[in-house]
């Protein structure tokens, strides 16, 4: 008595089918993994040139922030120096107009 599948004719058939059905999935499964590779590949190339623009961005932004802080020394230093002399008056005066116009623009904000 044979046993289905164990003869001469049918098990050729019935294993080499098999196999092949296994092996379509494989190459479909394996297409799939690769679009995904493919996927996260661009999306990390992508990554990396934003990475790239954002620090370039920062290193400009420290850079002008390096030379706005020399700036307002420099400013700074002046403002001092004005104080030390006999214009303190002067800058008093000066002190005060900036007062006087920062009031008379918060009026005139409020109201409108």
């Amino acid at each position: 008595m044979r046993r289905a599948g164990l003869g001469d004719g049918a098990s050729g058939n019935y294993v080499a089918s098999g196999y092949s059905v296994y092996e379509e999935e494989n190459e479909h499964l394996q297409e799939g993994l690769r679009a995904k590779v493919s996927a996260l590949k661009s999306l990390s190339i992508d990554i990396g040139t934003e990475v790239k623009y954002q620090n370039k961005m920062l290193d400009d932004m420290d850079t002008d922030f390096d030379s706005t802080g020399g700036l307002l020394g420099a400013t700074i230093g002046r403002v001092k120096q004005l104080s030390r002399g006999s214009q303190t008056k002067l800058l008093c005066y000066m002190l005060l107009f900036c007062l006087f116009v920062f009031f008379v623009l918060y009026w005139f904000i409020k109201l409108r």
